[in-house]
């Protein structure tokens, strides 16, 4: 295994997985916005699930966002 090529490519989707994600939250926050679904001061409950199938790896994480 090269440990640079590995680190390199974790580094890589992390970065498209945040990009990606918060472009997603991003927009969904502004449709509930405009449709009155939210006020913009309310905390949403994240939950996100990391799978590496072959590795036998799953993973939660569960935050917070807060929107004022």
């Amino acid at each position: 295994m090269d440990q640079e090529t590995f680190n390199l490519s974790i580094r890589k989707f992390l970065k498209m997985v945040g990009v990606n994600s918060q472009r997603e939250i991003e927009q969904a926050v502004q449709q509930a916005l405009q449709q009155k679904r939210l006020s913009g001061n309310e905390t949403l409950q994240a939950h996100m699930t990391l799978e590496i199938p072959s590795l036998g790896v799953k993973l939660p994480f569960h935050g917070e966002i807060k929107l004022k």
